[in-house]
């Protein structure tokens, strides 16, 4: 089918992903989902593939490896449309400081550096799509970016690594929907629900909030809705919208994580 939406999900093995998957298979969309995990990857496949209606593709990426994320976006590349990206994936304030395979703080790639270079890399396949659009799975959890210790050396927090991250998430969407007005595509970003009963909330011991249907509801309403078309560069708490911590609206801060990013994706800033 030449109208056939493609939906890519990253993160698609687990809690929202995988819901959110499990509710646009029987749309008649083509799904690419992507986790780290093959024999997840193949079992999420058999569970969704008796009330898919379109097809359902597999892709394997370690968020870890900058260059698991570029071959994921080479492969993806190869597609003949996207007509939503879901940047989904994301890994929450559980354990000690780690490090990525290149050398970064853990989190901080995986939730920001992973997204932001797979859709700097899908951005011309999305516009020769559009109308399409490009879904940043955020939260209401944010803190300030310490540009003078981002990779959280001196004093690390897990906490302060996902929500610094979550932020230069809504950050990223803002610049790139400034970006993009005009072109037919849109960014947006939201905050799905607080502690959903997702793997991530069970291993950091929290008790769960929203129920996981909400935080769906909210990120397919980004996906799907036409009441969304058009609306660009905004942030959802649930299906409101709200306000950002400030740091987001800052154009200087903006500026630091633009080149910062440049420096350690190699992907030069645009203001």
């Amino acid at each position: 089918m030449a109208d056939q939406r493609t939906i890519v999900i990253t993160g698609a093995t687990d809690g929202l992903g995988k819901a959110l998957a499990a509710e646009l298979a029987p749309t008649g969309a083509r799904l690419i989902l992507h986790g780290r995990n093959e024999e997840k990857g193949s079992a999420l496949l058999e569970e969704l593939g008796p009330r898919a209606t379109g097809e359902l593709e597999w892709r394997i990426a370690d968020f870890s490896s900058l260059d698991d994320v570029r071959d994921l976006a080479d492969a993806l590349l190869e597609e003949d449309r996207i007509d939503v990206l879901v940047n989904n994936a994301g890994i929450g304030t559980a354990g000690p400081r780690e490090e990525s395979q290149d050398g970064y703080e853990l989190t901080f790639q995986v939730d920001y550096l992973a997204p932001f270079l797979l859709t700097r890399r899908l951005l011309p396949l999305i516009e020769r799509t559009a109308p399409s659009r490009i879904v940043n799975v955020s939260s209401a959890g944010q803190m300030p970016i310490d540009f003078d210790d981002v990779m959280l050396e001196d004093s690390y927090s897990g906490v302060q690594a996902y929500c610094q991250s979550k932020l230069a998430l809504v950050m990223f969407t803002f610049d790139l929907a400034e970006e993009l007005e005009g072109s037919g595509v849109t960014a947006n970003c939201l905050h799905p629900g607080t502690y959903m009963p997702t793997n991530m909330v069970r291993r950091a011991g929290v008790d769960p909030v929203t129920p996981l249907e909400d935080g769906v509801k909210a990120t397919n309403r980004l996906v799907s809705s036409p009441e969304l078309d058009g609306v660009n560069g905004h942030y959802f708490d649930g299906t409101s919208e709200s306000a950002p911590h400030q740091q987001a609206e800052d154009p200087e801060a903006r500026r630091q994580l633009r080149e910062l990013y440049a420096e350690l994706t190699g992907i030069q800033a645009t203001a």
